[in-house]
C-alpha cells in the first residue's frame, strides 16, 4: 500500500495547505496566520474582529466602511453635504 499523505485544506488568500498548528478559521475557511489579516488596511485579525465577505477578510471597521450603510445619518454629517466635486481628488494631469 503506498503512501498517501493526508488532505489538508487550502488556505484562500495564498492557496497553500494549512496545517493544524498555524489555522485560523473564519467564514467556514481556515487560513494561515499571516495570511489572516485585513484585505483593505492589511491589519492583523483574530477572531473578534473579523468579518468576512465574499472569500475575503476585513476587520470590523473597513468591513463596515466598505459594506455598510452609506447616506446621511450614517457617519456623513455635514460631510455629504458639500457642493466639492472632488477635482483635488484626480491628480494634477486631469488639468
Amino acid at each position: 500500500m503506498p503512501f498517501k499523505p493526508a488532505d489538508n485544506p487550502k488556505c484562500p488568500k495564498c492557496g497553500k495547505s494549512v496545517y493544524a498548528a498555524e489555522e485560523r478559521v473564519a467564514g467556514g475557511l481556515k487560513w494561515h496566520k499571516m495570511c489572516f489579516k485585513c484585505g483593505l488596511c492589511q491589519k492583523l485579525l483574530d477572531s473578534t474582529n473579523c468579518s468576512e465577505h465574499e472569500g475575503e477578510l476585513y476587520c470590523k471597521m473597513c468591513h463596515a466602511r466598505k459594506f455598510g450603510p452609506k447616506g446621511y445619518g450614517f457617519g456623513g454629517g455635514a460631510g455629504c453635504l458639500s457642493m466639492d466635486t472632488g477635482d483635488h481628488l484626480k491628480g494634477e494631469n486631469a488639468n
